[in-house]
C-alpha cells in the first residue's frame, strides 16, 4: 500500500524558492515513479515534472523547466521537488503521485496514488 504526505508549502515572494517533500509511509516505494502535479483556482490538475522509479530519468513541463528540479531518496522514500524563481503563476495546490513500474509518466491517468496536496502561494 502507497500512501503519500506532502509538506513544504507556504507563501513565498516572487522570485523566490519552496523545496516540497512527498513521504511514503509504504515499503514499496522504489517501485514507483513519481510525479508533481499542481491545480491552480479555477483550472484543471496539469503534470508538472516526473522522475522514473530509480531516478535515472526525468522529465518536465515547459512551464518549469530550468526551474523546478526533481529528486528522491529511496532510501527515505521521499520525492522532492525544488522550486527556484517562483511566479505568481506557479500559485496551486501540488500533489505527488504514484505509478507503479513506471518510467517517464505525464498523464494524470498513469499515476495510482496520490497525495493529499500541499498549497504553494507566490506573492507578485
Amino acid at each position: 500500500q502507497v500512501q503519500l504526505v506532502e509538506s513544504g508549502g507556504g507563501l513565498v515572494q516572487a522570485g523566490g524558492s519552496l523545496r516540497l517533500s512527498c513521504t511514503d509511509s509504504g515499503r514499496t516505494f522504489s517501485n514507483y515513479a513519481m510525479g508533481w502535479f499542481r491545480q491552480a483556482p479555477g483550472k484543471e490538475r496539469e503534470f508538472v515534472t516526473t522522475i522514473s522509479w530509480g531516478g535515472a530519468r526525468t522529465y518536465y513541463a515547459d512551464s518549469v523547466k530550468g526551474r523546478f528540479t526533481i529528486s528522491r531518496d529511496n532510501a527515505k522514500n521521499t520525492v522532492y521537488l525544488q522550486m527556484n524563481n517562483l511566479k505568481p503563476e506557479d500559485t496551486a495546490v501540488y500533489y505527488c503521485a504514484a505509478a507503479y513500474r513506471g518510467v517517464i509518466k505525464t498523464s494524470q491517468n498513469e499515476y495510482d496514488y496520490w497525495g493529499q496536496g500541499t498549497q504553494v502561494t507566490v506573492s507578485s
